[in-house]
């Protein structure tokens, strides 16, 4: 076996690293991160096995590499919903369900998104906790910047925007996808309903508060 411990691991040409990127992750989904061999990726992406090693040290980079990848996709999506919906809006509630909704249409049609689901679901095992805790917070990271700035301008109420942001998430995409299927993706008017759902109820949490007017008597 290639000692690679010591050895830094070289940056190589965009091309190769990419073949190689796509290569294991069609192996590992297919076949399984153990079952997979480094021998294989190399084969499968037209690359010698010191390339690999070079490249990533050893399998375990190579599946963690693997999902950043898909990872970096998923949130170049979720900032372009955020671009797309909630920079310029008229209506919050509106804006907040167009994003949610666009933010479903780009996952089921994203193969980067299911790819990291499955790998994130069987190799668990085989990631450290470190990345979870990486992929979580650059998930939100988007969302907490735009309810932080909803919070100033005075159309959110949130006091802490990080819990206002797994919240919203919780009520609204993330619902969508853990909903059970029997087949294929939910339809469109369901989905619709459970975020439309989802964002009045977190804007009845998160709202701004209503003043009662001095004027009118107590009881």
């Amino acid at each position: 076996m290639d000692n690679t411990e010591n050895k830094k691991i070289r940056k190589g040409s965009s091309d190769k690293r990419a073949k190689i990127i796509a290569a294991a992750r069609d192996l590992f989904l297919s076949d399984g991160f153990d079952r997979s061999s480094v021998d294989a990726v190399a084969a499968k992406a037209g690359v010698s096995k010191r390339t690999v090693y070079d490249y990533y040290g050893d399998k375990q980079n190579l599946l963690l590499a693997v999902v950043e990848e898909s990872s970096s996709a998923v949130l170049d999506m979720i900032e372009q919903g955020i671009s797309d919906h909630l920079r310029e809006f008229e209506d919050l509630e509106q804006a907040l369900i167009l994003f949610c909704l666009q933010i479903i249409a780009s996952a089921n049609g994203s193969a980067d998104y299911f790819a990291l689901i499955r790998l994130v679901m069987v190799e668990a095992a085989n990631l450290p906790d470190s990345f979870f805790e990486r992929l979580d917070s650059a998930t939100e990271e988007g969302i907490i910047r735009k309810f932080t700035e909803f919070g100033q301008n005075g159309l959110l109420n949130v006091i802490d925007p990080k819990m206002a942001a797994k919240h919203f998430e919780a009520l609204t995409f993330l619902l969508v996808f853990n909903q059970p299927r029997k087949t294929g993706t939910l339809e469109e008017e369901q989905t619709k309903r459970i975020i439309t759902e989802g964002v009045r109820v977190f804007l009845c949490a998160y709202g701004p508060r209503t003043v009662q007017n001095s004027n009118q008597p107590s009881h």
